[in-house]
């Protein structure tokens, strides 16, 4: 009789097994990533419970990832061939009959990989332009506006300088649906004094983003308007009135109130004052609000991207690429907290393909 193996544990058996400590660790944070979605999306938690069905949705939920451009079509595939790598490994150890990730009905899902040449990025321009915006709405609501106004305002400034200048990854911001650890950016993870915001990074532990002065300036500012009732709240809580109440019920209710009692305490006035009254720790903004928020932003500055908007993840390969084609390789690799310098050449290729380009230019004219 086959052991029902669970999938977490049968992870870390696994990467007993790799030998290389980078793969070891790149492996960790992706098989991590994809129990938490099938625990997530399908209440998948054991070896042999994953079906070929699982896998084509995964597929296609990596194909969406590119397509919002939060994932190259590269990476998706490599993700992808971890996992099906991890099946295969349990098949021998007979934890699984058969290995669905190979299914064609799932791999038929995958992204086609065409390199990066439709991969957004913020070119100087449009960064400048979103970010001139921004300020601009900001000082009309101080001068003009409702305490509302002011404050989605400096919210929304604060969260374009956050990503235009910060080079965060969105889903180190903002909470992620299918990661119950990615629970967004808290203020007690902004440290404006030193410039730098403590995040949960795509390596699944915490590092430290730089904070350049005027992103820093923006959050300093939304948080004295917001005024946040406890550090553990999230710099961008979200306004979704349904969440909000979950929040409340949730809350309160592990404190012993019953229904009733959170009924009445709710229409006594505004879940944000319930919130902030109650001590009730909002959920933070997701990565979809977070591109909503973007889609409206561009929309109202009459930014045109091809017919999209600026993607959270093309802020931080527009400053990357920035960065790179005006010679400072490593300080790119440093902003973007790639692990080491041959990723971030490897990201930017193209500039260093065009830059060799002239230079063999260059020599043959002098031949």
């Amino acid at each position: 009789m086959r052991e029902e193996a669970a999938i977490e544990s049968t992870i870390e058996r696994y990467l007993d097994g790799v030998e290389a400590g980078n793969s070891r660790k790149n492996y960790r944070s992706v098989l991590t990533e994809w129990a938490a979605w099938l625990r997530e999306e399908a209440g998948v938690t054991a070896v042999d419970a994953v079906t070929v069905m699982h896998c084509r949705r995964y597929a296609r939920h990596l194909k969406r990832l590119v397509r919002e451009g939060d994932l190259r079509a590269s990476t998706a595939n490599t993700y992808y061939a971890y996992v099906r790598a991890f099946l295969g490994f349990c098949v021998a150890d007979e934890l699984a009959g058969t290995n669905p990730a190979k299914s064609a009905r799932a791999t038929d899902e995958l992204p086609e990989d065409h390199g990066d040449r439709d991969r957004q990025f913020w070119r100087r321009k449009q960064r400048d332009a979103i970010l001139s915006y921004v300020d601009r709405r900001a000082k009309e609501a101080r001068a003009n506006g409702s305490d509302r106004e002011i404050r989605r305002a400096f919210r929304n400034r604060a969260l374009v300088s956050l990503l235009a200048l910060s080079g965060v990854r969105g889903g180190e911001a903002f909470a992620a649906a299918a990661d119950e650890r990615r629970t967004g950016l808290r203020w007690s993870d902004v440290d404006v004094d030193a410039n730098a915001v403590r995040v949960f990074g795509k390596s699944r532990e915490y590092e430290y983003a730089q904070l350049p002065g005027r992103a820093s300036a923006a959050l300093l500012d939304y948080r004295e308007r917001c005024e946040p009732a406890d550090p553990s709240w999230p710099v961008f809580p979200t306004a979704h009135g349904p969440s909000l109440r979950r929040a409340v019920e949730t809350q309160l209710g592990e404190r012993g109130w019953t229904d009733e009692e959170i009924d009445d305490r709710c229409s006594e006035g505004p879940l944000s004052a319930v919130l902030r009254e109650e001590r009730v720790t909002p959920p933070s903004l997701t990565t979809n609000g977070a591109r909503s928020v973007m889609k409206r932003l561009c929309a109202d500055a009459g930014i045109d991207v091809r017919g999209e908007y600026l993607k959270p993840h093309g802020a931080r390969r527009g400053l990357g690429h920035e960065l790179y084609a005006n010679g400072h390789a490593e300080l790119a690799q440093s902003a973007l907290r790639h692990a080491s310098i041959e990723t971030t050449h490897e990201s930017y290729s193209d500039i260093r393909a065009a830059e060799t380009a002239r230079e063999v230019d260059r020599v043959l004219q002098r031949d």
